[in-house]
């Protein structure tokens, strides 16, 4: 039985990325490992106070849980884990990924660039992770006006 990284952000990126990876889990029989991080860098260049990183880290606690109870709806009969890190979210994800069998991630995310085609965090796994990686893409972005060409 192997691995599955996800990356969760609460995001709707994240959340198609995720279902893909509970039907590649199935198919494999691979557990789950949701991973969410998060960091000050994408609020604040300075420091921050305990406020800040307590509703921070409860954001990336929710997406996780989140994901374990969609997990769960899902594909009942998998192993399902959750990990939050502090930390930049693809650096956090390709060190996790370390002895996966798989990285999944969604094309976008909740980054300050959501009107990219491919995500910085995306983008980064693609070219740093030790394992292969699947970028799934919601197929809403190609069919909605004006968004990324399909």
């Amino acid at each position: 039985m192997g691995r599955i990284v996800v990356g969760v952000d609460g995001s709707r990126h994240s959340l198609v990325a995720l279902e893909w990876a509970c039907r590649e889990a199935e198919l494999r029989h691979d557990t789950l490992e949701l991973v969410s991080a998060w960091s000050l860098s994408a609020v604040s260049s300075g420091g921050a106070s305990q406020e800040v990183i307590e509703v921070l880290e409860a954001a990336a606690q929710g997406a996780v849980e989140a994901g374990r109870q969609r997990a769960s709806q899902l594909a009942p009969g998998i192993e399902v884990s959750t990990r939050v890190y502090r930390g930049q979210p693809a650096r956090v994800l390709v060190e996790r990924a370390e002895g996966a069998d798989l990285l999944v991630v969604g094309s976008r995310g909740l980054g300050e660039f959501k009107a990219l085609l491919l995500g910085s965090v995306s983008q980064e796994c693609s070219q740093h992770s030790p394992v292969p990686v699947v970028i799934v893409r919601d197929q809403e972005d190609a069919t909605t006006p004006g968004g990324p060409p399909g």
